[in-house]
């Protein structure tokens, strides 16, 4: 059973008919199932149940079993420390979120008839916008084998490629200087997409030759890089400061409303973000050459840990600038074929996001981050433009399977 039709069955109430209780026989009235959540995160916010005669509020978490809460991480991520019913078709564990508190669970009772789902995953099918646009979704469910390791090894190397030409192409700009093209590449993904376009704003804006000459002093390189965003210093000292750094190397700030504000969690917001930013730069100089000399993922992560900035968030980082730029440093210096950084992102969780969602409802095992980088690259460069005819798996469906036995 894909987990799409769960979703499906939960969030159109086709378990009305039935009593549902959760694992330890405790009764359970649904009162909202919430709202669906195709962002990071629990699947579905501001859901309101009531369980053996208690109402709560929060967010629900669906998968087809329970112990799969433990295969996705959810048991380290804070985030899901708000899920108040965990919802399953077969509850094969119990749960427990980070800090240690057990999850309720409830395994769904609903219409359990053969074809009475089949019907229904046809219509879960056509009304998810995403997974509508891989045309090969019936085919895989059916058969999640035709899409095999070897494709996503190629894939994961495409994807790769891709974000090489870029790094290419932001050497050229910094006349072949790895450490500077580094230091734009980090920025821009400390902006984590939201702020992406500003980050890599402040970096060309404000010199590395400049944030070095104050690297051991951590108040003056976090005065230049936040007084450089064009946000408001609230520091009367810090505003000082800047003007002074400022005046000697002639820098000027960015537009301070390109910026996106609204809808961001403190812990994510621009200032604290720079802040962290301008923290990593005061310890640890010649950022680049560190992430080439060292060799294995621990020591990767220890490079980026700092206070208040979790695992989740290093791990984007290392996916999106480390790797690409260890992959792309191996092929021109020709220390390699890049294989060693493709084997790092086997040792990174798997990104937990929309469109890999809908990969592993369409049964897809989704482990590390070479298979969610690989999927992410087949989704938006052949799913999203129809490109089946030069997909493995669109030409084992069109051909392979038609061929006479």
């Amino acid at each position: 059973m894909p987990e799409i039709l769960l979703h499906y069955i939960w969030e159109h109430c086709l378990w009305a008919d039935f009593p549902q209780q959760t694992t330890d026989g405790q009764p359970i009235e649904i009162i909202s199932v919430g709202e669906h959540n195709r962002d990071a995160g629990p699947d579905y916010s501001h859901a309101r149940v009531r369980i053996g005669g208690r109402e709560w509020v929060g967010n629900i978490e669906l998968h087809i079993h329970s112990s799969e809460w433990y295969k996705h991480n959810h048991h380290l991520d804070r985030a899901y420390d708000t899920v108040i019913l965990h919802v399953v078709r077969d509850a094969d564990k119990q749960v427990f979120n980070s800090r240690g508190e057990a999850i309720p669970q409830c395994a769904l009772q609903y219409p359990n008839g053969q074809d009475y789902l089949t019907g229904l995953l046809t219509d879960a099918m056509r009304m998810d916008s995403a997974t509508s646009r891989i045309g090969c979704a019936q085919q895989l469910l059916e058969d999640p084998g035709l899409l095999t390791d070897g494709w996503r090894q190629h894939l994961l190397r495409k994807r790769l490629d891709c974000k090489r030409a870029s790094i290419e192409r932001l050497l050229t700009i910094t006349q072949g200087s790895w450490e500077h093209a580094f230091y734009i590449s980090l920025a821009r993904n400390f902006g984590f997409h939201t702020n992406s376009v500003p980050f890599e704003e402040l970096a060309i804006a404000t010199p590395l030759s400049a944030l070095r000459k104050h690297r051991d002093n951590l108040f003056q390189l976090t005065a230049m890089l936040l007084g450089q965003s064009g946000l408001p210093i609230n520091d009367e000292q810090m505003a000082r400061e800047y003007a002074f750094l400022r005046t000697k190397f002639g820098l000027t700030p960015i537009d301070g409303s390109l910026w996106k504000l609204g809808r961001i969690r403190p812990q994510n917001s621009p200032e604290r973000r720079i802040r962290q930013f301008a923290n990593l730069l005061h310890r640890s100089e010649f950022l680049f050459s560190k992430v080439i000399e060292l060799q294995d993922i621990d020591s990767l992560v220890e490079l980026f840990a700092q206070e208040s900035f979790g695992r989740a968030s290093i791990d984007i980082l290392l996916i999106n600038t480390v790797i690409p730029y260890r992959y792309a440093y191996a092929l021109r210096s020709a220390a390699g074929d890049g294989q060693s950084a493709m084997l790092l992102m086997e040792q990174i969780a798997a990104e937990d996001n929309t469109v890999i969602r809908q990969w592993r409802m369409l049964g897809q095992q989704i482990s590390t981050a070479a298979d969610s980088q690989a999927l992410l690259h087949l989704y938006q460069n052949y799913c999203q433009h129809h490109e089946c005819v030069n997909c493995d798996v669109g030409y084992r469906i069109f051909f392979e399977q038609r061929l006479p036995q």
